[in-house]
């Protein structure tokens, strides 16, 4: 049986879907601002691993990752840029959209935006209001009153006056306790229209946490199986998800929390001050997409991730090792769907036995080196087939072993040669010579090299 670390109790548990066979899932989207960095490819692995797990397990899943398009950052980045709110952020939605399809990430079952379901936010703080949970704040603003709220504190394991000592708002913003976390921001009259919507409280837009609460019970339910997202949002995200929709609905919101662990680099917390943050796309310029997804699931989900060159490396060497196993056989199988394992096989049975304890990756790859090893002995095609069947449950070992081993389509470009070209499009684009600028574009296309004109000047990254 599939058991999970459940972050709110802090054990593993035996997973019991609500209803029998089916699993309703909800994960923390990305905020669409910049481009995703890699604790967002950490966080789009993981669950499209354990999507595709829970997938392979038999199950029916129902897979929900939302998207927040209206926020503080959001809004300043487009006055930032003098360009509009909805521009900048479909701009970076259709970014992580390719980024998710270089990684692999199977799309979810939902991908609600947050500007979506502002009613249903709308619906839900009323509730709150009405349950004594919400208040409207001499400056406008419509909070949340954690203290009214009994089991504040039991998914971080914080109690109210470890939370109060660390506090730094004062009670002179309009709250009537500095732990008190906004639903609803009034208006500011500067700020554009598109940011302002019409609610019983006064034109204005919602909280961030309000919206996951609004989001996940719209689509899922008021009680649902799995919410998931990266260490970071534990507190206060999902601390406040769990207060406002049990304090609006009266019952239980979640069965089991999962955390994914905090990418580190070089032994350092991933962080744009220290200089050492990373875009999926500046990494995927030196590596192969399908070597970063196999470098995150080296390592168990819940376990801190360290990025470094040194690791990249060897996840590349490890992944080419199987790949060559698969490249030695004298005819390659071809992929096999993931109901066609047989779960019989002794492999397949540690597989399993492993991927059921807690999503447990690093043990499951163990064994896809222990059946690469089987097909270079034996040059058997079963092993070869169970080998690529077991990794398509990880989204793994499905290209061409012979285009994997080359380096990939594109790899015969050097990074200088990529910019030489991309300077040569500049230069004909600015004398109007839009035949050779396109005529560039699409050979880098061909050797798969894929553009995008930004404001700030074009990228680039292998397709």
């Amino acid at each position: 049986m599939l058991k999970i670390y459940n972050t709110l109790t802090r054990d593993k548990q035996d997973f019991v879907p609500i209803e029998p066979g089916q699993v309703r899932m909800y994960v923390c989207g990305m905020t669409v601002y910049d481009y995703c960095h890699l604790g967002h490819a950490r966080v789009m692995v993981v669950f499209d691993m354990v999507y595709r797990w829970l997938k392979a397990s038999g199950l029916d899943v129902t897979y929900v990752r939302n998207i927040t398009d209206i926020d503080d950052k959001i809004i300043k980045r487009a006055a930032e840029n003098k360009e509009s709110i909805h521009t900048l952020t479909q701009r970076f939605i259709d970014a992580m959209h390719e980024d998710e399809r270089a990684l692999g990430i199977l799309p979810p079952d939902s991908e609600p935006r947050a500007t979506q379901y502002v009613p249903q936010m709308l619906d839900m703080i009323a509730q709150l209001e009405k349950n004594g949970l919400a208040y409207r704040a001499a400056d406008g603003d419509v909070n949340f009153a954690v203290r009214k709220f009994a089991g504040y504190g039991k998914l971080s394991g914080k109690s109210l006056e470890d939370l109060r000592a660390g506090e730094r708002v004062d009670v002179n913003d309009g709250k009537h306790d500095p732990l008190d976390f906004v639903l609803w921001k009034h208006a500011k009259d500067e700020e554009a229209a598109e940011v302002k919507w019409d609610s019983p409280w006064g034109k204005g837009r919602p909280g961030w946490h309000i919206e996951c609460s609004a989001m996940s019970s719209e689509i899922l339910g008021k009680h649902f199986d799995i919410h998931g997202g990266g260490a970071d949002l534990q507190f206060p995200h999902h601390e406040n998800e769990i207060a406002q929709s049990e304090g609006a609905h009266q019952c239980q919101f979640v069965n089991v929390w999962m955390h994914n662990g905090f990418v580190r680099v070089d032994e350092e917390k991933m962080s744009k001050s220290l200089g050492n943050f990373f875009t999926i796309r500046e990494v995927l310029k030196k590596y192969d997409a399908e070597v970063v997804r196999f470098f995150i699931l080296r390592a168990h989900y819940r376990s801190q991730l360290n990025y470094s060159d040194a690791h990249l490396d060897d996840a590349k060497s490890a992944l080419t090792r199987l790949y060559t196993a698969l490249k030695s056989l004298p005819v390659r199988p071809e992929p096999v769907e993931g109901e066609r394992i047989d779960w019989n096989e002794p492999h397949a049975q540690r597989f399993q036995t492993a991927m059921d304890d807690d999503f447990n990756t690093p043990e499951a790859v163990a064994v896809l080196f222990e059946l690469a090893n089987e097909v270079n002995r034996n040059q058997s095609l079963e092993a070869a087939a169970q080998l690529k069947a077991l990794g398509a449950t990880l989204g793994l070992l499905q290209r061409d072993a012979q285009d994997f081993l080359q380096g990939g389509v594109g790899d015969g470009l050097s990074e200088t040669q990529i910019n030489e070209r991309i300077e040569a499009r500049n230069a004909a684009k600015k004398s109007k010579n839009y035949a050779e600028s396109d005529r560039i574009r699409k050979e880098l296309l061909d050797a798969g090299i894929a553009l995008e004109d930004t404001p700030q000047g074009t990228t680039w990254r292998r397709a």
